[in-house]
């Protein structure tokens, strides 16, 4: 009987070009076998299994392979829940279907598929809690995303029937779409010759015209794309850069572009023909040595943190970005929100071109519909109008109930649509784990009854003294305790692991309402509610000055800067905390003062390239004491910034200023920005006097040297004492 049904799905979706979805619901064995079983009866040929426990000689993959898939296309899919509910994998694997194609979903039955003991709790787990603490809200809500969804067929086994089936949804009708009309040999839609012309018109037009391009998966978005570049190619053009936040991302670019260039060399992450090249830059590395070409493509760019493209923008007069509008990876209304403003002050003329028309499958595709209802991927955010008028007095905050917040939809949509509007890489496993997760804790503030700010928060720590040595000595990482490890392991403050943090993991306030204090009034509400309950308040992110000034404001101090830039945003990593109990204070001090202590020795190297600003807004403490020097390094001081002594003799000396005057609030308030970013690039991070002088914007070693020399003149004058003036009255004389 499965086989009639699943001929019945794949015959009604080759004639809508739709795709169908078929959940088999019950035991792991019952649906392997019957999913199996009617597929053997059917001429589909493309048929992959996402499973640990595929059939014999299937083509199968577990889910953390699937990005391995992205660009390539298959008629069938069979998506093994009883191996794990892998959100993620889910949402990316769902688009390779192409159309006329079939979805399968093996997993329990509906009715009690929220007690499932999912293998995916083991990523969602936290120490100390158990896989069993780990709660069933995400699944509860898939079970009834199913139930209600249009063009999905659930097949379970009757009980009181040994070879019976129970069948909902075969009935449903699938709309038959009119083909789209294409002028482009090449192109399968109107929107896609569209976007390649838009594309070729950036590397040929006026410059400083940047295109943006935005879609749904599945509109031909990375083909234009590649098309493109190789027409340009074609037409003499010799350089054309791809960057994305990995090369997977875009293989589907270098694919199409390789069918139109059939006698390139093709490598991995390029393809030359004659004088011309196609080549993929990781966005960090282009950020960090341009290079020039006829045209950057920035393809996913919602993935991307937005200072990097907006340094990509500065560095490129021909550039175009491309992004999914809902995407697994990413978002591009967060993208939308943050980066259209950059490009509307920086490059007026820029363009937008939106790719609608569908190319794997028809205009209004079921699965599309239920995979982006499932996973939340077209949640939004409360429309402007709707808050703009909100005043902080009128806004409530509250720590919601998650059992109430899964089962309002209307809430959980907003609050969804709001995180992923904050952060740029909100994916689907957010979503399970914001619902699930065992420490997660959840603050929404709203304004007649919508979502305007949210923050979820992590409860960490809280160790017993075995496992506090273990992680001190570096033996034991206990998964998602990020806090306490960072202070132990890497700080070396053997006793943080067995204090108790509340880490806020996103916070989020509605862009209308951005700048009027509620981001602050949620953490002081958040520092209210978890006094008592933990020894400090801790966050995590990539540090920006911005970000930072924030963060100080509501009695956050940062206690460690990351040693690497991260590869997805390009910023180094900063913790800051929060005391709440005298332990706290205790600790946050010591973590401080330890900071402080070693940053100006990592400066020298792998802090080497850290933005001067945001070493200057890290390091300023109100409570720092002046720097105290020797005799000798204040004669030094005042040879080099009153007289003529050489930078490199004078450097020791330089050296011991800076470090002992980072924090102290006398450094900043005396110098201007570019004179103690001066101090802070050459002296204390070592940079050669090209890199110094690209940096600080002069023209080359001796202006540096002369911003150093005027700088010490005006520490000297603050910090000296009455004999160091007199020594510096006599370099003046003479």
């Amino acid at each position: 009987m499965i086989e009639s049904v699943i001929d019945q799905l794949v015959k009604d979706a080759q004639a809508s070009f739709h795709r169908r979805a078929l959940v088999l619901a019950g035991d792991a064995v019952w649906g392997r076998e019957s999913a199996a079983q009617g597929l053997a009866a059917t001429a589909l040929e493309q048929v992959l299994w996402i499973s640990d426990d595929a059939p014999p000689g299937a083509e199968a993959l577990p889910a953390t392979k699937v990005a391995q898939l992205l660009g390539q296309e298959v008629e069938a899919l069979v998506f093994d829940i009883h191996s794990g509910c892998h959100v993620d994998a889910l949402g990316a694997v769902a688009g390779t279907i192409r159309g006329g194609g079939l979805l399968i979903l093996l997993l329990p039955s509906l009715e009690s598929l929220w007690q499932f003991d999912d293998p995916e709790h083991e990523r969602i787990t936290v120490a100390p809690y158990s896989r069993q603490d780990v709660s069933g809200r995400f699944l509860q809500r898939l079970a009834r995303t199913i139930k209600y969804a249009d063009g999905v067929v659930v097949v379970s086994p009757r009980e009181d029937e040994a070879d019976g089936l129970a069948i909902r949804g075969l009935d449903y009708q699938s709309p038959v779409a009119a083909a789209p009309r294409v002028d482009d040999a090449v192109c399968r839609t109107q929107d896609q010759g569209d976007a390649v012309a838009a594309v070729m018109k950036v590397a040929t037009g006026h410059r400083r015209r940047p295109l943006v391009l935005t879609s749904d998966r599945g509109r031909g978005k990375s083909a234009a794309l590649g098309i493109a570049a190789a027409r340009l190619l074609l037409d003499g053009k010799q350089h054309i850069i791809v960057t994305a936040p990995q090369l997977a991302s875009v293989e589907g670019v270098f694919e199409h572009a390789r069918a139109l260039l059939p006698d390139a060399i093709v490598s991995r992450g390029s393809i030359h023909t004659g004088a011309g090249v196609i080549e993929f830059v990781a966005p960090d590395d282009l950020v960090a040595q341009p290079r020039d070409a006829c045209l950057v493509m920035v393809d996913e760019a919602a993935a991307i943190p937005v200072p990097m493209l907006e340094k990509l923008l500065e560095q490129n007069a021909r550039i175009a970005f491309a992004t999914t509008v809902h995407g697994y990876e990413g978002t591009g209304q967060g993208f939308a929100v943050r980066f259209h403003t950059i490009l509307s002050r920086k490059t007026p003329d820029w363009r937008a071109l939106t790719l609608q028309t569908p190319i794997r499958w028809a205009d209004n595709d079921p699965v599309e519909a239920f995979i982006f209802n499932a996973l939340l991927l077209n949640a939004a955010a409360v429309a402007d109008e709707k808050v703009a008028a909100a005043t902080l007095e009128e806004c409530v905050i509250e720590r919601v109930n998650r059992d109430f917040l899964e089962a309002t939809e209307s809430l959980l949509t907003e609050l969804f649509g709001l995180l992923v509007l904050a952060h740029y890489r909100t994916r689907p496993f957010d979503l399970r784990v914001m619902l699930d997760g065992p420490n997660v804790g959840l603050y929404l503030m709203r304004y007649q009854g919508h979502v305007v700010g949210a923050a979820l928060v992590a409860r960490e720590g809280g160790f017993d003294e075995v496992m506090t040595a273990a992680i001190y000595e570096n033996r034991r990482r206990p998964q998602g305790n990020l806090i306490p490890q960072t202070l132990s392991a890497h700080l070396g403050l053997e006793q943080a692991a067995s204090l108790k943090y509340a880490r806020v993991m996103r916070i989020a306030i509605h862009p209308a309402l951005q700048g009027r204090g509620l981001g602050s009034a949620l953490l002081q509400e958040i520092s209210r509610q978890e006094r008592g309950a933990v020894d400090c308040l801790g966050a995590s992110f990539g540090a920006t000055v911005g970000l930072l000034h924030f963060w100080r404001s509501t009695g956050f101090v940062p206690v460690r800067l990351g040693l690497t830039r991260e590869h997805t945003s390009g910023t180094h990593s900063v913790v800051m905390l929060q005391p709440l109990t005298a332990a706290g204070e205790t600790l946050m001090l010591s973590a401080r003062q330890r900071f402080l202590n070693t940053l100006p020795h990592l400066l020298a190297e792998p802090l080497a390239w850290v933005d001067a600003a945001l070493i200057a807004a890290l390091s300023v403490q109100p409570s720092a004491e002046p720097a105290r020097l020797e005799a000798q390094d204040w004669a030094d001081l005042v040879a080099f910034g009153f007289g003529e002594r050489g930078y490199e003799m004078s450097s020791p000396a330089l050296w011991r200023l800076m470090g002992g005057l980072l924090s102290d609030p006398g450094l900043h308030e005396m110098l201007s920005d570019v004179k103690r970013d001066a101090l802070i690039i050459k002296v204390l991070q070592r940079r050669s006097w090209f890199d110094a002088a690209s940096a600080l914007g002069l023209s080359g070693r001796a202006a540096v040297l002369e911003l150093l020399r005027n700088a010490v003149r005006v520490l000297v004058a603050f910090y000296g004492d009455d004999w160091v003036m007199s020594e510096a009255e006599r370099f003046t004389r003479e």
